[in-house]
C-alpha cells in the first residue's frame, strides 16, 4: 500500500529548530500512516467486518502454488456452534491479529452425495480461500466418518474471479484427470456448492489452466454456460443439513439449518446422544417440496442423558410403507 501524504510548500523563512522539528513530526506522521494498515490488510479502519463475500472472490486470484494443509482451518475435535450458520451465508467475521477471519463450508461427499464441512477463512480473499481448503481434501476427523472427494489431488486454484454473481473459476489442468461420469459430476458440484455458499455468487464457469471450459472430461459434460447448484440437483441429498455441521459442539435448543427436495416439503431430524437414546425426533417441514427444493430453520430443544458423541440425523418417511429413508448424518458432540 502506498500511502500518499499531501504537502503545502511555504515561502515563509523558517529558523533552523523549526525545520529540525518539522521534518521529525513529519517522519513520524508518514511512518505511522504507513504502519496502521500493514497489520489488517482487506478491512475498514475501526471496522471487523471484511468486505463482502464477493469482493473475496474478485480479490481472491491466487496462484496454484499457494499449497493449502489437509484440513486447515477445521478442528478434528468438534468446536462450538451454539449459533449456526445461515445456510448460504458464512457466519459474521472474527477479528484475530488484524485479520477477519470468516467461518464458512467446503462441499465434500458422504456417499455419493454433496456433505459440507466447517472452514474458517481469511477476508477478503474468502472465496478462493474456501476453493484452497476444498482442493486439500477432508481432515482425518472427516474421513474417519465417510467424507471423501472426488476432485483430483495435486489440483491447484489458479484464480477467482467474481462478476455480476458469476463467479470464473480457473483450476489448474488436473481436475479433469480419470474417473467417470459420476465422478466427472461430483466433482463439478463441489466446486459448484462450495463456492455458491457465498452469497454474493450465483453461478459459477469454469476454466482450467487459464482456458474456457465448454465440454468437461472424456464425458462430455456440457458447460457452454454458467452452473448453479440446480445443475446438481441430483448429487444432493433430498434433506441437506447446512448447520451444525460435521464436528460442531450444540446445546439446546439447537438450531438446524438447511433445504430440503422431499414428497409434501416434509421431513424428520433426529438427535441422539452419546448413550444412543434419541434426545429428539421432530417433524419438520420446507418452503417446498416434491421435486422443487426449499430451505428449512427450526430450533430444536433436546434432552440428552450426558453430554459426548452423538449424531443429527435428517430422513423423511416413505408414503408408502412408512420406513425411515435416511438422507445424511452428521456426527456432533451433543451437550447436556
Amino acid at each position: 500500500m502506498n500511502t500518499e501524504v499531501p504537502t503545502r510548500c511555504t515561502h515563509r523563512r523558517l529558523s533552523r529548530p523549526m525545520v529540525l522539528a518539522t521534518a521529525v513530526v513529519l517522519v513520524s506522521s508518514l511512518a505511522t500512516a504507513c504502519g496502521s494498515d500493514a497489520g489488517s490488510p482487506g478491512t475498514s479502519a475501526g471496522s471487523d467486518r471484511p468486505s463482502t463475500p464477493s469482493a473475496g472472490g474478485t480479490t481472491g486470484g491466487t496462484t496454484g502454488n499457494e499449497s493449502a494443509t489437509p484440513g486447515q482451518g477445521a478442528s478434528t475435535t468438534p468446536t462450538t456452534s451454539g449459533r449456526p450458520t445461515e445456510p448460504g451465508t458464512p457466519a459474521p467475521p472474527v477479528t484475530s491479529g488484524g485479520a477477519s477471519k470468516v467461518r464458512t463450508s467446503v462441499y465434500f461427499l458422504h456417499g455419493e452425495k454433496v456433505s459440507p464441512a466447517p472452514r474458517t477463512v481469511t477476508a477478503p480473499t474468502t472465496a478462493a480461500g474456501a476453493l484452497r481448503a476444498l482442493l486439500a481434501g477432508p481432515d482425518r476427523y472427516e474421513r474417519r466418518h465417510g467424507r471423501t472427494t472426488a476432485i483430483p489431488s495435486g489440483t491447484t486454484l489458479r484464480s477467482v474471479v467474481v462478476r455480476h454473481q458469476v463467479a470464473t473459476i480457473d483450476l489448474s489442468g488436473r481436475y479433469d484427470d480419470g474417473g467417470g461420469s459420476l465422478s466427472m459430476q461430483a466433482r463439478l458440484a463441489q466446486v459448484v456448492f462450495t463456492a455458491t455458499r457465498f452469497p454474493s455468487i450465483h453461478k459459477v464457469q469454469f476454466e482450467l489452466d487459464g482456458k474456457p471450459v465448454t465440454s468437461f472430461g472424456g464425458e462430455g459434460i456440457v458447460l457452454n454456460e454458467p452452473v448453479t447448484r440446480a445443475d446438481f440437483e441430483d448429487l444432493a441429498p433430498l434433506v441437506l443439513v447446512e448447520s451444525p455441521l460435521i464436528g460442531d459442539s450444540i446445546r439446546t435448543p439447537v438450531r438446524v439449518r438447511g433445504s430440503a427436495n422431499t414428497f409434501e416439503a416434509t421431513l424428520k431430524l433426529k438427535i441422539n446422544d452419546v448413550t444412543g437414546r434419541t434426545a429428539a425426533d421432530v417433524y419438520v417441514t420446507a418452503t417446498s417440496g416434491t421435486g422443487t427444493r426449499g430451505t428449512f430453520d427450526v430450533t430444536i430443544p433436546y434432552k440428552a442423558a450426558r453430554s459426548g458423541v452423538g449424531t443429527l440425523t435428517a430422513y423423511w418417511e416413505s408414503p408408502e410403507d412408512g420406513r425411515a429413508v435416511i438422507e445424511d448424518t452428521v456426527p456432533l458432540t451433543v451437550r447436556r
